[in-house]
């Protein structure tokens, strides 16, 4: 494991240590790649998703929850670190900083770490740092033919989907009714049975666990009865072929093929399950996009589609409750060591939510800032993995308001987010008094984050700065082009 405790650079602030009832001895935290909010029942009744309502019932549902970022790279240093991607390199990841595991394990508490396979959360970008047990299972690839499978998740779906007819008769003959043989475009399995063998090795110690889903990222391939339980009617094997070759081969995205995109991905949210004896944390990394600003995935905009994300905090003791107020998720990590009675770490960006999870304050009225890099196409790939990739958009939101600047080709957009939720009516053009002064507060945080980060870039260009880190290895990029990162 390395170390990163290093200088936090232009966001240090110092922070009092959070003392909390001795009697949450463990925490997990559940992140479920590209989970917008509104995917889930606690957030939206029309969703079937009966696990995440249990843990919304007991626990603090967080109303205005926001990424950091539209996607992994950008998002997660926030989630593992506090930090806002590039504020400390101009780089992902996150080297050189005191991450959440690193700064428990300090404190004598065991940590696991274990990721389905998303390229991007690997020792390669330093998210081991800190870990006891890490696992991100984007093993070595050794034929040319599992090379392929690897890169082409949808074609290795096709081949187990044509084949399930054999399992299944196979399953019946030896009466074995687990659907788990038909599950194999998930790690889920290989996941959770990492993280039990990690709390079991534990016995009565404390621990920290992260466990990262990626059943709902693309390509959506959830278990036939999962698809059944959030639609009216069966979707057909050929439908679900037909979906994915649409969207794979570039073809024109119909309004059929986006409602079969739509109930698959549904039918992966409502795949992943979850259980909890400890205090629980479940988070989105980010959304995920169905045409809601013309394209699908999760491509460099700012929207809520892809920055809304649920947000649950479970605690023991408490009671449950929704919580207003803008939150970012960089206030994962300083709630984690709060919970376990741990002294955050100064760098870190974010503020415990603890004191809003037991009803005793609200979150601080403060905007929550999320980035993108876009190069000169919305699509453009690869994803930028520094700030030299592209323009650099920059977006603050309340519960009100969202406003989005691009910081280097100039521009702006503000939404009225309680009566434009979908974010289709920019009020910067014929701004009145109130968007004005929606505007006056919020341009200020966009441009000084803006500013931040670059002098971060400049820095990290100075002499005596060490370098980035090589090129990832073609596991990692093989496993990067499966989710379609090329």
């Amino acid at each position: 494991m390395r170390d990163s405790r290093g200088a936090p650079g232009e966001y240090e602030s110092a922070r009092a240590t959070m003392t909390t009832d001795a009697d949450t001895s463990n925490v997990v935290l559940i992140t479920v790649d590209s989970l917008r909010a509104d995917a889930i029942s606690p957030y939206d009744s029309d969703r079937h998703t009966p696990v995440f309502d249990g843990i919304a019932d007991r626990g603090a549902v967080f109303e205005h929850a926001f990424a950091t970022g539209n996607w992994t790279p950008f998002s997660f240093p926030s989630i593992l670190a506090s930090r806002p991607v590039f504020a400390d390199t101009g780089r992902i990841g996150v080297d050189g900083v005191p991450t959440l595991a690193g700064t428990l394990s300090d404190a004598g508490i065991a940590t696991g770490g274990f990721n389905a396979a998303n390229g991007f959360l690997t020792s390669h970008w330093g998210y081991d740092d800190g870990f006891d047990e890490f696992e991100p299972f984007v093993a070595d690839i050794s034929s040319a033919y599992s090379r392929y499978l690897a890169a082409h998740p949808t074609v290795e779906a096709w081949l187990q989907l044509a084949a399930s007819p054999f399992r299944r008769a196979g399953a019946w003959l030896r009466r074995d009714t687990d659907e788990r043989p038909f599950l194999d475009t998930s790690r889920m399995f290989d996941v959770e049975r990492s993280a039990a063998e990690f709390v079991e090795d534990r016995g009565d110690e404390p621990f920290f666990l992260w466990v990262h889903y990626m059943d709902a990222h693309t390509p959506y391939v959830p278990a036939p009865r999962y698809v059944r339980e959030v639609s009216d009617s069966v979707l057909g094997t050929h439908r679900m072929i037909l979906a994915h070759t649409h969207t794979g081969l570039g073809w024109e995205v119909g309004e059929r093929t986006l409602a079969d995109l739509r109930t698959l991905y549904q039918g992966a949210v409502r795949q992943v399950g979850l259980r909890d004896e400890t205090c629980l944390i479940v988070a989105g990394d980010h959304g995920e996009e169905f045409q809601d600003h013309g394209h699908l995935a999760h491509y460099p905009k700012l929207y809520d589609e892809l920055i809304r994300v649920p947000l649950i905090v479970d605690a023991p003791g408490v009671d449950g409750r929704r919580v207003e107020g803008a939150v970012g998720l960089d206030a994962i990590p300083p709630t984690v060591t709060g919970a376990l009675d741990v002294a955050p770490a100064d760098a870190w960006a974010g503020e415990s939510l603890l004191p809003s999870v037991r009803g005793e304050a609200v979150p601080a009225d403060r905007p929550v800032v999320s980035v993108t890099v876009r190069g000169e196409e919305v699509t453009a790939q690869p994803i930028p993995r520094d700030l030299d990739d592209g323009d650099l958009l920059v977006s603050a939101r309340t519960p009100t308001w969202t406003y989005v600047e691009n910081a280097d080709a100039g521009g702006c957009e503000l939404y009225h987010r309680p009566t434009d939720p979908d974010q289709q009516a920019d009020r910067s053009v014929d701004p009145t008094a109130d968007d004005r002064a929606a505007i006056e507060r919020l341009r200020p945080v966009v441009r000084e984050h803006a500013r931040r980060l670059r002098r971060a870039a400049d820095r990290e260009g100075g002499e005596g700065i060490a370098p980035g880190p090589e090129e990832p290895d073609e596991a990692i990029e093989t496993r990067l082009s499966a989710l379609g990162y090329r």
